[in-house]
């Protein structure tokens, strides 16, 4: 038995869910996401919560149970608080700024990276050491903030690079003599 798919998501108050079939929608006052959930899995709206329940017994069923109630609490988070991701620059003269929709970052290469900011995504720079990644979609933001961090991963002896901001970083010792 799946423990979390046996818990139902409750819808809060500014938001409406609507169930139809096999696609769940959920429309916020942030924005409106949807999410087609898998035929092994059944999902009925009921007493203002959103109860996903395995089709029969088989394995798949059973996996794509907690994965499908999970992605529908993603849902109601989205839409009514949203997502974010913070990163972190470390670095003698690495930094980041926000110019249209375009995130400019310098990270120590013989040129600037200019990182396109995709759609339903906003990005803003309180510090030029400090990105913070922000949305609806939990996928985006998380996927758009790996991309960042993927230009230049924090290293281990010096601790430079792009990370997040609750990730610590395991530091080695350097060379001996």
């Amino acid at each position: 038995m799946s423990r979390v798919g046996k818990k139902p998501v409750p819808v809060p108050s500014g938001v409406t869910a609507t169930v139809d079939g096999q696609m769940v929608k959920m429309k916020g006052s942030k924005g409106e996401l949807s999410f087609l959930v898998p035929d092994e899995v059944s999902v009925a709206l009921e007493n203002g919560a959103v109860t996903v329940t395995p089709r029969d017994q088989s394995k798949t069923a059973r996996a794509k149970w907690g994965l499908s109630r999970a992605q529908v609490a993603n849902l109601v988070q989205g839409v009514s608080n949203g997502f974010e991701k913070r990163l972190e620059i470390n670095g003698v003269g690495y930094k980041a700024a926000v110019a249209g929709k375009v995130l400019k970052l310098s990270l120590g290469y013989s040129h600037d990276i200019d990182y396109e900011i995709p759609a339903g995504i906003t990005i803003t720079t309180p510090k030029p050491t400090e990105v913070v990644v922000a949305g609806i979609d939990k996928q985006k933001v998380g996927q758009t903030a790996a991309e960042i961090r993927e230009y230049r991963g924090p290293e281990p002896y010096k601790g430079k690079g792009v990370k997040y901001s609750d990730e610590f970083i395991f530091r080695k010792e350097g060379k001996k003599k």
